[in-house]
């Protein structure tokens, strides 16, 4: 009998469901059907393959409300934006769908007569991508829908907090038509099954989101085999908000970039970086709307801040809130786990606000992953880039003034993969590359075209027909 994990629902403990956990025997059976169905598929004309995409699509279009109940029941953000992540991987179907058409190469100009030159895209065969809990549709439509149109078969580990999502996603590429073996879920540990998916040599890319420690583990063993990898490992974001800033504006966008997904997300805004002459206004203006906030279970349309994913999230989060009191931060509110009494059996944590946070402090420089956000007073324009920039990570930052020159100033200096002006730090569009700098990530990217570059490889294609032997370099006339 397999080993079966519980589901639970981090809005009231209760679990929803039982599944299997993989071994690492069925993830080398896993890529041995992937192996033999991949070499068919990598023939199947692209816009062919497309063709399941676009039928993805559109039966994630039709389920959307059904599916983001399931997402909320399992991941516990609220409902809306819960109907948000189906709709980015619907977004993401029709949009790699049209890559279909595409997949362009190079044509180029042969430096010898009567001779054509040209690279062309061809997949990299079998993949390996291993998805993170917070955005279980979203990341993995990132990954999976770029290496199956570029003729690519997968192996897919979900996180093990969200396999609900990974079985319904599969039975929908079922559903549409893709063929046996192309796309093989194995739920399970990293430990276990990511590990055996990293390890095993028929895999030749390894897509990953989620931790820098576990990142680094992986980019160490990829590069021991020459292994490409792709690695998106979070975030330590801020917004900066000049004294010139329309400070309604950049309150609204600090709560929802703050506390949106419970603060649980890798581009959410963990540091607000403030013109000392405006501090007080903001302050007073982002406690307003602390106050306001609705905690609760996602499934309630009333309800701005949903659940943690579970007791170590909790516990991990509530030890940052100590480590930030210790260092002399100011808690101006929250700081504690909600109670039972409450809020039952779920996990929650209070927004939590601190100011006159230093920018080395460690609630200022480590990802948190939840609902805490620190306060960082600056004095000068100049000062604010030098805070931001002052991290380990560089995935996503944000700044409000109406100052079009410093707009163009930060755009270049902000070290982020992301950057937002007059806006929060999250709401990333599939169209365009998601990714960072530093310890965020390796260089590659998700989403966008770009994706495309993870799992393919360039050829270079010359046809000679002048019907002699000409040597590059050599034979120029």
């Amino acid at each position: 009998m397999p080993t079966l994990t519980e589901v639970i629902n981090p809005a009231n403990g209760q679990v929803i469901a039982k599944v299997p956990l993989s071994n690492e025997k069925e993830v080398r059976e896993a890529v041995k059907a992937a192996k033999r169905a991949q070499k068919q598929w990598a023939k199947v004309p692209a816009p062919q393959r497309a063709e399941i995409l676009y039928t993805v699509g559109n039966i994630l279009k039709e389920r959307k409300e059904e599916l983001a109940r399931l997402l909320t029941l399992e991941n516990g953000k609220v409902m809306e934006e819960a109907r948000g992540e189906v709709q980015e991987g619907i977004d993401m179907a029709f949009y790699m769908a049209g890559e279909g058409r595409r997949l362009f190469g190079q044509t180029t100009p042969a430096e010898l007569k009567n001779k054509f030159a040209m690279s062309v895209r061809v997949p990299v065969g079998v993949v390996g991508i291993i998805t993170p809990w917070n955005f279980p549709i979203a990341i993995a439509s990132w990954k999976s829908f770029p290496a199956i149109v570029a003729g690519n078969a997968v192996i897919w580990k979900p996180a093990t907090e969200t396999p609900i999502m990974a079985f319904e996603l599969a039975k929908i590429f079922e559903e549409a038509g893709l063929p046996k073996g192309i796309l093989n879920v194995v739920f399970g540990k990293g430990s276990t099954v990511g590990e055996a998916i990293v390890q095993h040599p028929d895999i030749q890319v390894i897509s990953f989101t989620g931790s820098n420690e576990v990142g680094r583990k992986i980019a160490s063993e990829c590069g021991r085999q020459l292994k490409k990898v792709s690695l998106e490992m979070g975030g330590k974001n801020a917004v900066i908000v000049m004294e010139d800033a329309n400070l309604d504006l950049a309150i609204d966008g600090i709560i929802w970039s703050a506390f949106g997904t419970s603060g649980q997300r890798c581009t959410a805004c963990s540091r607000v970086i403030v013109h000392k002459g405006v501090k007080e206004q903001v302050e007073k203006r982002l406690l307003e709307k602390i106050e306001q906030l609705k905690i609760g279970n996602g499934l309630d349309e009333r309800v701005n801040v949903g659940p943690i994913i579970n007791q170590g999230s909790l516990e991990k989060i509530h030890r940052y809130v100590e480590i930030g009191k210790r260092e002399g931060a100011t808690l101006l509110t929250g700081g504690y786990p909600l109670t039972e009494d409450e809020y039952g059996k779920g996990w929650f944590y209070a927004p939590t606000l601190f100011t006159d946070v230093h920018p080395n402090m460690r609630i200022a420089q480590e990802e948190i992953f939840g609902p805490v956000v620190a306060i960082i007073p600056v004095s000068s324009f100049e000062e604010a880039i030098d805070v931001n920039n002052r991290v380990t990570y560089g995935l996503s930052s944000s700044i409000f003034t109406s100052d079009v020159n410093r707009v163009f100033q930060a755009q270049r200096d902000l070290d982020t993969g992301i950057v937002y002006v007059n806006a929060g730090t999250i709401g990333a569009e599939i169209h365009l590359p998601f990714g960072g700098t530093k310890g965020t990530g390796n260089g590659h990217r998700d989403s966008g075209v770009q994706a495309l570059d993870v799992f393919t490889e360039w050829r270079s294609v010359y046809v000679d027909y002048s019907g002699k032997l000409q040597r590059a370099q050599i034979d120029i006339e």
